[in-house]
């Protein structure tokens, strides 16, 4: 039996080795809301993992499921991540709906030797919202809210957040059959499929790009207020969440969303710029 400490040092390592972006807004959480988010991260990466590896297949995830439903039941399944995952998910009482919904969103990646397709705005919408707003959700319960608005707010930053890297993304996902830009806005632009699986961001492709990536401005502007909606021990910790992606999608604005040739990051140096002014917003508070 896997005792629950070593449970959360698996997590925390899997979040330091893996989370990027999202791990440099952990550190500036209380400790125990920290070790939360690393349990949450770790079985969102192993979801994402038996969507990707080689092999993958709707079977595994299925099986994943029912390690889920087992573990949600009260007995952890035999993975290191079970018992840090229910002790969180019991104590900040999160609706199991959303872990579904995470694995639901996962398998819709799963190949099915069909190249994936979007055909409309609203699909692509409800796409983002399994693979990032129900991590969004999941994650303000952990961070603590009293206004119910904050779940509207929470879904609406998961979609600013999965649309920047789908435009970050798109000529790599291309190159793997996975085009998540609608078909209708492809065709508005005048761009094709085969086109954003080269290396030259064509001017259609530029203006396409644009587009979407004026849409995810206008859900970061629209969820904005959610920040002042948390306790006040999260609310430096997700400031920096928000303010690393939306750094990210202006840079790629600043670059002309010129993405097809490599993928636009922020430097780590960057980040930590992030982080010490939001441990700096922390300090501010507990002073």
């Amino acid at each position: 039996m896997i005792r629950l400490d070593d449970s959360y040092a698996h997590c925390e390592s899997v979040a330091r080795a893996r989370a990027r972006n999202f791990y440099y807004s952990f550190l500036v959480l209380p400790r125990a809301k920290r070790l939360a988010m690393c349990a949450i991260y770790a079985f969102m990466r192993e979801c994402d993992d038996l969507s990707d590896e080689q092999g993958a297949s709707r079977g595994k995830l299925e099986q994943w499921r029912a390690q889920l439903d087992r573990t949600l039941a009260g007995t952890p399944a035999e993975h290191a991540v079970w018992p840090a995952f229910l002790d969180v998910a019991q104590r900040y009482r999160i609706p199991p709906r959303y872990f579904h919904e995470m694995i639901d969103g996962v398998s819709s990646d799963v190949s099915n030797d069909e190249p994936r397709r979007v055909e409309t705005f609203a699909e692509l919408y409800r796409y983002c919202y399994l693979v990032a707003s129900v991590a969004g959700l999941t994650t303000v319960h952990i961070f603590g809210f009293d206004d119910p608005r904050a779940l509207e707010l929470a879904e609406r930053c998961g979609i600013a957040f999965q649309l920047t890297n789908i435009i970050r993304d798109v000529g790599e996902d291309a190159r793997m059959g996975r085009v998540y830009l609608p078909e209708e806005d492809l065709r508005h632009f005048g761009v094709s499929a085969e086109s954003l699986r080269g290396r030259v961001t064509t001017p259609e492709i530029r203006r396409l790009l644009e587009h979407e990536g004026a849409r995810a401005r206008q859900y970061y502007d629209e969820s904005l207020p959610l920040i002042g909606m948390m306790h006040q021990d999260s609310r430096p910790a997700l400031w920096a969440l928000i303010e690393i992606y939306s750094r990210l999608l202006e840079r790629i604005k600043q670059r002309g969303y010129d993405v097809l040739p490599g993928k636009i990051r922020l430097s780590a140096a960057e980040k930590t710029a992030v982080l010490a002014r939001a441990w700096g917003k922390r300090l501010a508070r507990i002073t």
